[in-house]
């Protein structure tokens, strides 16, 4: 299971079940020709056809995992919750530390088979576990049971592709998310707590939500309950076609609290095809460290409103450098196709295989330019290296900003890899106070101007007007920071 604490909210994969109570509103739009879903006696939604038509083609998913003792276990606080959870969890609790034996472990999941010749697709956290001897086995809902191939996993989509050995089997039907709009009513098909069939229904609350660490996947909110079990399971539109697969909930207490994520299909039919042709999925990738614009930054980089991705690194030969971005740079556009939030940008980068050619429209200088880059492969995982805040030395003082700063050494410049930059010894007060730059952080240039010497930052300061941005680095990473001269 893998889980984000946001603000005291846990981001829980999972699976699908929603409460429909009495009282709601009646169905307004549901005698469309497009629609499965016919109002009642009553005049509320009767989602009885629908669920006749969409749940033979979808699936239970039982996971037996084989791995040699090692950490968790019963003795591991994490065990309980992640069994409350319908994580997979070791069977055998009273298994001593003298015992070498695998530890077995069993999951449950859903999914939706999506070709007659048993192509079924689901999540990667339902059927995938490094290091474990897996096995699979698919369940219809006629009762047939299959032993599961896993074709491929991509966990930074969180998609799983699996085979089955059967033909002429029922197969779902798939929507355009695009045209999905918020407050329309969904469906989800599942198995909660291995609860074969479940149905829940709600609407869509929200589109394209982005969540940490997911910076590959739009998701689809909505309050459709979602339970542990139905992972991977399918979400329906009132026509009957999936548009997207029920993956996350986030929860203060491990159960449905009213929020669950989807992944859009046409994302996990991307991946779909790359894991079928190649077994894995190849990404585009363009070597920057990029962060959001918000009001005040574009005030200060001239920019008339706020959107892009405003880059504050660009990586040693990657694409981006032998394209020529800088620092400074605002990406507002790749192909045509606008970035109105930063998070859009690895989305749209990634979903080019490596040697696409791009056209960026990037804001420089107060003014658009365009420049061409060639993508690299987006490798398997990478991170940069976490850094040491250097020495403390004495440093000078630029009173307009209320800091204290001192040039970086040159055994320093070579540790942290960087040509110059000033560092931080003391805040004072003033615009540096306001913006919240610390002991320690390190100035690296002024909008795009590289800064090397207090001397150097003075005279950009005293030419840069009463808005600017400094490029700082803090620990690990780089952002821009908006400054503003009283």
């Amino acid at each position: 299971m893998r889980k984000t604490l946001v603000n005291g909210v846990v981001a829980i994969f999972i699976a699908s079940g929603a409460i429909f109570a009495a009282g709601m509103p009646t169905l307004a739009a549901a005698t469309d020709a497009h629609t499965l879903v016919k109002p009642n006696r009553y005049g509320l939604p009767d989602f009885g056809d629908l669920v006749d038509a969409v749940s033979p083609a979808v699936v239970n998913i039982s996971v037996v995992r084989r791995q040699q003792a090692g950490a968790g276990g019963p003795n591991d606080p994490m065990f309980d919750l992640l069994r409350r959870f319908g994580v997979p969890v070791p069977d055998m609790p009273q298994q001593g530390p003298q015992q070498r034996g695998p530890q077995i472990s069993r999951g449950i999941g859903s999914g939706f088979i999506i070709s007659d010749d048993g192509y079924v697709l689901t999540n990667a956290h339902v059927v995938s576990e490094r290091g474990a001897d897996t096995e699979v086995t698919v369940r219809l809902l006629d009762r047939r049971e299959f032993r599961a191939e896993v074709i491929g996993t991509d966990p930074r989509t969180d998609i799983a592709v699996l085979k089955i050995d059967a033909d002429a089997l029922p197969t779902v039907k798939f929507g355009d998310p695009e045209q999905a709009r918020v407050g329309e009513w969904v469906v989800a098909v599942g198995s909660p707590f291995g609860f074969d069939s479940t149905v829940t229904a709600g609407i869509i609350s929200a589109k394209a939500r982005r969540l940490p660490s997911e910076t590959y996947v739009p998701f689809i909110q909505t309050d459709v309950a979602i339970n542990p079990g139905n992972s991977g399971g399918p979400l329906f539109n009132l026509a009957g076609e999936v548009i997207g697969i029920n993956a996350q909930i986030y929860s203060r207490s491990g159960g449905f609290m009213g929020i669950s994520f989807a992944i859009p299909i046409d994302v996990a039919l991307g991946v779909k095809d790359q894991l079928v042709e190649f077994g894995r999925v190849q990404r585009g990738r363009l070597g920057v460290l990029i962060q959001g614009v918000d009001q005040e930054l574009a005030d200060n980089f001239g920019l008339a409103e706020p959107h892009g991705a405003l880059v504050s690194r660009v990586e040693p030969g990657s694409a981006a450098e032998k394209a020529g971005l800088r620092p400074g740079d605002i990406i507002t556009a790749v192909d045509g196709r606008r970035v109105d939030e930063s998070t859009e940008l690895p989305r749209i980068i990634g979903e080019q295989r490596p040697g696409t050619r791009v056209t960026m429209d990037v804001w420089r200088d107060r003014r658009n330019i365009e420049i061409e880059a060639t993508l690299d492969e987006m490798p398997a995982d990478g991170a940069m290296g976490s850094m040491e805040p250097p020495k403390s030395e004495p440093g000078d003082s630029i009173e307009q900003l209320g800091m204290r700063l001192r040039a970086l050494e040159p055994a320093e410049r070579e540790q942290f890899d960087l040509d110059g930059g000033l560092f931080v010894e003391e805040v004072t007060g003033g615009p540096a106070a306001a913006a919240e730059l610390r002991h320690g952080d390190i100035v690296l240039a002024l909008n795009n101007r590289p800064v090397t010497t207090v001397t150097e930052l003075r005279e950009a300061v005293d030419t840069a007007g009463k808005r600017f941005a400094l490029l700082i680095q803090r620990g690990d990473g780089r952002i821009f920071v908006p400054m503003t001269l009283d």
